[in-house]
């Protein structure tokens, strides 16, 4: 099963992304390096959605979330997490 981990961006993300970057990248790629994180990115134009898709358990996403620099700083306004049936792949 996989989860999708979605975050909705605030307006200034791009502006304020640069400090908290190589932090939030750290996380991220702990995460995958792990095999919990497949895939994560931004979608541009516009900047104000980013998609992180999980084959972890819903609480390892959900901590995952909450200890993420761009939730904590609030580059992130509200995220989602979605069961995702993939029949493809």
């Amino acid at each position: 099963m996989h989860l999708l981990l979605e975050y909705s961006l605030a307006d200034d993300y791009l502006e304020r992304r640069a400090a908290l970057r190589e932090d939030h990248l750290a996380l991220a790629r702990a995460a995958h390096e792990r095999g919990e994180l497949l895939l994560a990115g931004a979608l541009p134009d516009p900047h104000d959605r980013a998609l992180l898709v999980w084959t972890a358990e819903r609480e390892v996403v959900e901590r995952f979330a909450e200890q993420d620099p761009y939730v904590v700083h609030g580059l992130v306004t509200a995220w989602t997490i979605r069961p995702w049936n993939v029949v493809v792949g």
